[in-house]
């Protein structure tokens, strides 16, 4: 019975310096918190940039990141690894979360919510002074690579009685706050991701202050800075404007006819 590792680190590394706008002091406390061995909870809307955050702190830290998109039918063995039959013998094959502990990574785990409870608790033992990960199916305790971090994230707007994490999860992280930009840096990260002038920019961001106006009148949520930046993207593309914000904003917020005509307005009183 041997073992296989699939971790390939040029696989993981960032290369490239991604365009990140602080919006407070995230970057210096994450560095603090790395420096100190404790995992990190972000929390904020969809589309807000949590995952960028990510991408240009592995980049600013110098270390691989695994990032696990989580989801109802995430399982424990998904996350640490399990026995596969290959070239005719059992192997064990680590999971993201492992090959994280193993390597000294930082482990991002995506919309931890969405997981199932019993998935949660695994990584207790590594969110806390222990900094170990029990794989109880492979006998083997493993210590985490002192470089190593556990970052979640997840979008409070969402949170319900059965969607949510619990004290004891909760309590084990330093948690950062995310909300979408003020406009103005907004309007910068649009016309920097995009290439669209900063006039068109500037429009985008109002429309979506707009739409964000609606959460809770007709929209779950309004149009994050995600959303704006592929209308902008479709924009720079040669789409007519109107047409690029009924794709990339109206269609993506909502399928409700009225809602749709309610963003379609909007947009026309600026495009």
């Amino acid at each position: 019975m041997r073992a296989v590792s699939t971790l390939k680190p040029e696989e993981y590394f960032v290369q490239e310096e991604p365009f990140y706008q602080p919006l407070d002091d995230e970057i210096e406390v994450f560095e603090a918190a790395y420096r100190q061995q404790l995992p990190l909870l972000l929390k904020g809307p969809t589309g807000c940039g949590k995952t960028r955050f990510m991408e240009y702190m592995a980049w600013r830290l110098g270390r691989p990141l695994i990032t696990v998109s989580c989801h109802d039918d995430l399982t424990a063995s998904d996350l640490v690894g399990r026995y596969v039959i290959t070239g005719g013998e059992t192997a064990w094959v680590d999971g993201p979360l492992t090959r994280a502990v193993r390597a000294g990574g930082i482990c991002y785990l995506d919309e931890v919510v969405e997981a199932r409870k019993d998935t949660t608790v695994v990584i207790h033992p590594l969110a806390d002074d222990r900094r170990v990960l029990p794989m109880e199916k492979h006998g083997e305790l493993l210590e985490a690579d002192p470089r190593f971090c556990l970052t979640l994230s997840y979008n409070p707007g969402y949170q319900s009685v059965l969607k949510d994490l619990k004290p004891s999860t909760r309590q084990r992280f330093v948690a950062l706050d995310f909300d979408y930009p003020p406009p103005e840096l907004e309007a910068r990260i649009v016309a920097a991701e995009s290439g669209v002038d900063a006039e068109t920019a500037d429009k985008l961001v109002r429309l979506a202050a707009m739409t964000r106006n609606l959460k809770d009148n007709g929209l779950d949520e309004g149009a994050s800075t995600r959303l704006l930046v592929h209308t902008a993207k479709l924009i720079a593309a040669g789409v007519a404007p109107r047409n690029a914000c009924r794709s990339a904003v109206g269609r993506a917020l909502t399928d409700d006819p009225e809602m749709l005509a309610a963003v379609e307005e909007l947009t026309g009183s600026l495009f």
